[in-house]
C-alpha cells in the first residue's frame, strides 16, 4: 500500500490547470510556476501532491517518500523517470532518475518511491 513519509514540500503557483493531475511529477518552469511534466525523462522539481486550477497555490513534495501514478509496470527497487503525462516509468538510458521504486505498479497504480533530486542521468 502506497504511503507517504518524511517528505520535503514546497508551494508554487499552477501555471496551468492542475486539478486533474494529483500525484504526478511537475517542472519548474522559467515563469516560476509549476506545470505538469510533458516530455518523458525531463527533470521535475517534485510530485503534486494537490488539485490547483491555474493561479492557485500547488502543494509539491520535492523529496521524501512520496506516491505517484505509474504509467507501466514498474519493479520495486527500480529507478523511476517522469513520462510525457507525469506518471513514473521505468527510467532508460538518458532519462533523468527521479526516485526508486519503494514497491512494485502497474499502469495507473498510485506507488510510493523514494523521491530525489540532482538531475541523475542513467548511462
Amino acid at each position: 500500500m502506497a504511503v507517504m513519509q518524511s517528505r520535503d514540500t514546497r508551494s508554487f503557483v499552477a501555471g496551468e490547470d492542475l486539478s486533474a493531475k494529483q500525484f504526478k511529477f511537475v517542472t519548474l518552469e522559467s515563469d516560476g510556476q509549476v506545470d505538469v511534466a510533458d516530455s518523458a525523462g525531463e527533470n521535475c522539481i517534485g510530485i503534486l501532491l494537490n488539485a490547483p486550477t491555474a493561479g492557485a497555490a500547488a502543494t509539491v513534495a520535492i523529496s521524501g517518500k512520496v506516491m505517484v501514478e505509474a504509467g507501466g509496470t514498474i519493479a520495486a527497487g527500480a529507478a523511476v523517470q517522469a513520462d510525457a503525462d507525469g506518471n513514473a516509468l521505468t527510467a532508460a538510458s538518458g532519462d533523468v532518475v527521479m526516485g526508486y521504486a519503494l514497491e512494485a505498479a502497474v499502469d495507473g497504480q498510485i506507488m510510493a518511491i523514494e523521491l530525489i533530486q540532482g538531475g541523475n542521468v542513467v548511462a
